[in-house]
């Protein structure tokens, strides 16, 4: 007979997790040990990343849902005069360069979950004083890019968010049902054209709906999600991102 330790093993880390934050960091490192930045592999305490690391990583924002340049002014009144189109709202946690790059990298491509964790809490972080959605989506992957990299990172990444924001998600509501080339590289026409008729989606009659994915550049790929969104009823559609590319002529 095969005896269950998660149980105990559970118990005894929440005990130690709870202890932990009554210490604070310097008396939690000194019990639980310090943790390597995810960058550096300094010491970085009980944080992610080290102090200057943190520093170093580039923050961004309310993003224009139709072309995905940043706003001057969050929100829907911002200054850009490109025309409306099916998100209603595009968030990025951090700008899609030096040093923020080589950790989505990493997670995407070695499947570092431990980075996968750090992104998406970061990602829960910066859109927690928003309105909470009905139901977090993440962008899909299709069979072959599933098979090749053994994943959905927009899917660990949408899991963690729910989690941290305490809202539904569901990992199969929204489905990739063709494969399709990388959209790196390619301009925004040929992006729409890539991704034409390769989603579907199941019913979501009424429900205000977030869109999750790792990284955007000209929004194409949220955009044809989110028109699949709005066939199948959704009455809003988000979109949140860990990291925004900036569009070419677009300073980072």
């Amino acid at each position: 007979m095969i005896q269950d330790f998660s149980s105990p093993v559970k118990a005894l880390w929440r005990s130690t997790r709870t202890i932990a934050q009554k210490l604070g960091e310097t008396g939690a490192t000194a019990l639980l040990g310090s943790r390597d930045c995810l960058l550096c592999l300094d010491n970085a305490g009980m944080r992610p990343l080290c102090s200057s690391c943190e520093d170093l990583v580039p923050r961004a924002g309310s993003l224009c849902p139709g072309c995905a340049r940043s706003l001057a002014v969050p929100g829907p009144g911002g200054p850009c005069p490109c025309r409306r189109r099916p998100l209603d709202a595009l968030v990025a946690a951090f700008e899609y360069r030096f040093p923020l790059d080589r950790l989505v990298q990493r997670f995407k491509f070695a499947g570092d979950l431990a980075v996968g964790d750090f992104l998406g809490t970061a990602l829960a972080q910066a859109v927690a004083a928003g309105a909470r959605p009905d139901l977090v989506l993440p962008s899909p992957a299709s069979d072959r890019r599933l098979r090749e990299r053994g994943f959905n990172p927009a899917a660990v990444l949408a899991k963690r968010v729910a989690r941290e924001l305490d809202v539904p998600w569901h990992p199969a509501l929204l489905r990739k049902v063709r494969h399709t080339p990388p959209q790196t590289g390619l301009p925004r026409k040929a992006r729409e054209r890539n991704l034409r008729g390769a989603f579907r989606c199941a019913a979501v009659e009424g429900l205000r709906v977030v869109l999750v994915d790792d990284v955007t550049t000209t929004g194409a790929t949220l955009e044809a999600l989110a028109r699949e969104l709005r066939g199948a009823g959704a009455r809003e559609v988000v979109g949140w991102v860990v990291a925004r590319t900036p569009p070419p002529g677009q300073d980072a």
